[in-house]
């Protein structure tokens, strides 16, 4: 990613988010420009609007954690946008190198056993892994029945993001396929920041702006997020809805990687859904056809 770019890009948009009256400003008349001028940015981050302009070109190199901090405060960004802001800082300076993920050698990431144990120990609900890519690279029985859609197309990769804008499936399977859309975009953009050298990123993110304008709309946003907790509605051809909580947890063993567990509320139609996709699952696999000794 170019990273001038990517912070030019990212000031000016948070900037534009911020209204006068939010930042506790007179709104005047006569403003030609989105939320707050760069000169209203500068003065609540107590520096020169001359400093500032070069923060905005896109010139983080040097800048120190108490510039970075006065400037998140005065955008107001949330932890997330914060942490992203720290990460375009580290690459300009270079030591993004020291802080990132050793880029691993070119053969596929596989779940250690006990990972993979431990996915499948989760019985009443999805579990998997993925990575920042959005690529699921490990799930237990019924995270595996769940995306069964994602699964099925060789196209999509087993990648959530290319299922996502590039599969049509997508919008029937997410009810909610605009806010699936923007957490999705959120979650690559974040990981472009945290991760901007990795190639096989890039070359998502030029497939998806090559091939879809949602993705390419979303993209220019520059929206980054957390994805810790929440709410998501499914509707899966076998059992129709699914209303499910999650849970994202960080791998500290393994940096970039998530593991997210799905669960439904007790009592509810989605708890009895997840056992119709259990039943189903091991029909399914009952159906399949078996190996032929060799």
């Amino acid at each position: 990613m170019d990273n001038q770019r990517e912070v030019r890009e990212f000031l000016t948009s948070r900037r534009a988010k911020i209204t006068p009256e939010r930042a506790g400003l007179p709104a005047g008349t006569r403003r030609r420009v989105p939320g707050l001028r760069r000169s209203e940015v500068a003065a609540l981050a107590d520096v020169s609007v001359e400093y500032y302009a070069k923060l905005e070109r896109g010139n983080l190199a040097g800048v120190s954690p108490a510039v970075l901090e006065a400037v998140a405060r005065a955008l107001q960004l949330d932890d997330a946008e914060r942490a992203h802001l720290l990460h375009l800082a580290q690459a300009a300076d270079g030591s993004d190198a020291l802080t990132r993920p050793r880029r691993r050698a070119t053969r596929p990431w596989t779940p250690h056993r006990s990972l993979q144990w431990t996915l499948d120990a989760v019985t009443a609900g999805p579990a998997f892994v993925r990575n920042g890519r959005m690529d699921l690279l490990a799930a237990n029985h019924l995270a595996r029945a769940l995306y069964d859609d994602v699964y099925a197309e060789a196209h999509n990769q087993a990648n959530l993001a290319r299922f996502n804008f590039l599969d049509p499936a997508s919008r029937r399977f997410y009810p909610d396929w605009d806010v699936a859309a923007d957490v999705a975009v959120a979650i690559l953009r974040t990981e472009a920041g945290r991760n901007p050298h990795d190639k096989d990123l890039h070359d998502l993110v030029g497939e998806l702006s090559t091939r879809s304008d949602a993705f390419r709309t979303r993209w220019g946003a520059h929206n980054v997020r957390h994805h810790g907790t929440g709410t998501k509605r499914f509707h899966h051809a076998a059992v129709g809805e699914l209303v499910l909580a999650y849970e994202g947890l960080e791998m500290a063993a393994e940096p970039g990687l998530t593991v997210t567990i799905y669960t439904a509320e007790p009592g509810s139609p989605s708890e009895e859904g997840l056992r119709l996709l259990a039943s189903w699952a091991a029909t399914q696999e009952a159906h399949s056809p078996t190996p032929q000794a060799g």
